[in-house]
């Protein structure tokens, strides 16, 4: 049997792929697209109401281009990883800007968008264009690295270029679209990382890894790093029903959302708020530390209740903080332990 993988795969997509997903319906790029990034670190599960909500609110790209930041972020809340929320913002405007607002239809140009790399390029135009281009996102990644054996980190520049070599040798000229989904589907519900379901896999017949008792061992993962432990204070700020929040910074963790004023371990925090605020506080309570793991750090945080003893009129002249209603919030994006910590003060 020959090992090429892309005519088992189509038999088995006909069978067994998934054909009614949201950005299924139809072949628009921009549907595709943001589903694209949503997926990236988030399961299909989690995605679909964030995709429906999204499109509901801007169902093209002119209309996300002429949005707030805060809109996008707000919709985004929860999903994580807001970076990518960003970059769909800035590569939509500037869509609108340079192209007329379509998608563009060259891979090229796709991969020049923020927030846009190789494989996300080739999926979109693949999808939406039935464009031969490989792909060699994560899920496909574990199929090929499995099947034909690549040993070593993917992050390694040499093992990478394998793995696209072997994607590009895989891919066929017709029907690229459905291969492409076929494989991203093995590897999300056949192929998967932990115990992998090989009796019910197409194309283990082939599978070089299986052959070889390989398969929980491939892909070889990154390697091990101590991830380090960052700490920091919250301060919720309360002034009858609403609570101090401030815009964090463009980029960087939680780049553009909003969040309660931060101090850092061994800073006095009614002087920090004071200096930074205009405002006096009387601090309440300390609430159980709260950990928040990042891809390179863990962040433990401790929220501290505050309330505010008195002021002057330079918190309310600040562009970069706002007094959130707490039962009457509006539209804006909080990070995920900053949401959950808003709950508990409702």
């Amino acid at each position: 049997m020959s090992s090429n993988i892309s005519m088992r795969l189509l038999a088995w997509y006909d069978q067994h792929g998934r054909k009614d997903l949201p950005w299924q319906r139809d072949r628009d790029p921009y549907k595709i697209w943001v589903s694209e990034i949503m997926l990236q670190q988030t399961q299909v599960s989690t995605v679909i109401p964030y995709f429906e909500r999204f499109m509901t609110r801007f169902p093209d790209i002119p209309s996300l281009s002429n949005s707030r930041l805060d809109e996008v972020l707000h919709l985004w809340t929860g999903l994580g990883y807001y970076a990518r929320a960003r970059n769909l913002h800035r590569a939509a405007q500037t869509i609108v800007r340079d192209n007329g607002g379509r998608f563009p239809a060259d891979a090229t140009t796709a991969c020049s968008l923020p927030g846009i790399g190789r494989s996300t390029a080739n999926a979109i135009l693949a999808f939406a264009f039935d464009q031969a281009l490989p792909i060699l996102d994560g899920n496909a990644k574990r199929v090929l690295a499995r099947h034909f054996r690549v040993h070593g980190w993917s992050g390694k520049a040499k093992v990478e270029r394998k793995l696209w070599d072997i994607a590009e040798n895989n891919t066929p000229i017709k029907r690229t679209a459905d291969y492409t989904q076929a494989i991203m589907d093995l590897g999300a519900t056949i192929c998967v990382r932990r115990r992998p379901l090989c009796t019910t896999c197409p194309i283990a017949g082939t599978c070089q890894a299986l052959c070889h008792r390989e398969q929980t061992l491939l892909p070889a993962p990154a390697p091990k790093r101590e991830k380090p432990l960052r700490s920091v204070s919250m301060i919720m700020i309360q002034l009858g029903g609403s609570v101090l929040l401030e815009r964090r910074p463009p980029s960087g963790i939680w780049g553009g959302l909003w969040s309660f004023p931060e101090v850092e371990p061994g800073v006095n925090i009614q002087h920090h708020i004071s200096s930074r605020f205009g405002v006096s506080i009387r601090t309440r309570d300390q609430w159980d530390v709260l950990r928040h793991s990042f891809t390179h750090f863990h962040l433990d945080i401790t929220p501290v209740h505050a309330e505010v003893e008195q002021s002057d009129t330079r918190i309310m002249e600040n562009p970069g903080s706002v007094w959130y209603n707490l039962t009457q919030p509006d539209a804006r994006g909080l990070a995920a332990p900053v949401k959950k910590l808003l709950d508990k003060l409702r």
